[in-house]
């Protein structure tokens, strides 16, 4: 099996984590401790657990952290929308970041489904 750095859900994650932390980098600084950090944790969430489920020695296991990962992914999509109501970003931006979890949360399922079947 290839190395979890190689796959395309975890590599796609990455990137919605690097654009989660540029948009958040705008947000008021004494948001620091709260919205921003809360949406920078659901962000990294979601490549550590693929990359977790893919250290584990079952397909259970491993579907386990993917549910986690899918998890992460809905917690981060309600983030954006709280954050585009507090006019930290503007309805491009949400439209983007949201246009990218969703992609995603494809990616996730599509692995969720591939090892259901193992």
């Amino acid at each position: 099996m290839k190395s979890y750095t190689d796959l395309e859900v975890w590599v796609e994650a990455r990137k919605l984590v690097n654009k989660v932390y540029l948009l958040s980098k705008h947000f008021p600084k004494d948001e620091i401790y709260g919205i921003t950090n809360q949406i920078r944790r659901s962000a990294v969430s979601i490549p550590s657990n693929i990359a977790e489920g893919c250290g584990r020695s079952s397909s259970k296991e491993t579907a386990y952290f993917l549910h986690i990962a899918k998890g992460s992914l809905y917690e981060l999509e309600t983030q954006m929308y709280l954050s585009f109501d507090q006019n930290y970003i503007t309805k491009a931006e949400l439209e983007s970041i949201l246009e990218q979890v969703l992609s995603c949360k494809k990616l996730v399922n599509g692995f969720i489904n591939y090892y259901k079947k193992l």
